[in-house]
């Protein structure tokens, strides 16, 4: 069995064992198994972005991570700008990156099905943006995610993902 699958295995069978522990009244073993699928989807999606080259080459770093969420930062450096002295908007791939960890912050592994972002206002060279992704919903094997970009404090990009878990992922 390939890592990948047996570490599938392994978080299925140990929901199945939360979710009888939980029905048979036995509340703390549930949420002690629940941790442990936590713990491993959060390895798994540690080493998802570990092994990014993309986003390691951009500098993107990963701050914060928990179930359906994400956090990460980038520094805007002289060549992400444009002829205009702005960030180019393809490196405002910093949502992208936070939105596939989030999606991928479950049991099962996901990919965009599809994003869509706006660009609310410039940022330049030096300029820290942070990413945070929130998941709005999940449904079978697919998820909706917002993502607002920052620099400062102040709004400059918004994406909203779509995700599917993929099979055997």
């Amino acid at each position: 069995m390939a890592d990948a699958d047996l570490g599938e295995f392994v978080t299925q069978a140990l929901t199945v064992g939360a979710h009888a522990l939980s029905a048979t009244g036995q509340a703390q073993e549930s949420r002690a198994l629940e941790r442990m699928i936590t713990e491993l989807s959060d390895k798994a999606t540690r080493k998802m972005i570990a092994e990014d080259a993309a986003s390691r080459s951009l500098g993107i770093g990963l701050e914060e991570l928990g179930p359906g969420y994400a956090r990460t930062s980038m520094t805007i450096t002289d060549t992400m700008v444009n002829g205009h002295g702005m960030t180019h908007r393809g490196y405002v791939v910093v949502a992208d990156t936070t939105f596939a960890l989030a999606c991928n912050s479950h049991s099962d592994a996901a990919v965009a099905a599809r994003a869509d972002i706006r660009f609310l206002r410039p940022t330049r060279v030096g300029d820290v943006l942070v990413a945070e992704a929130v998941e709005r919903q999940r449904f079978g094997r697919n998820g909706i995610y917002d993502v607002t970009v920052r620099c400062d404090g102040d709004i400059v990009a918004e994406f909203r993902g779509d995700s599917r878990v993929i099979p055997g992922g």
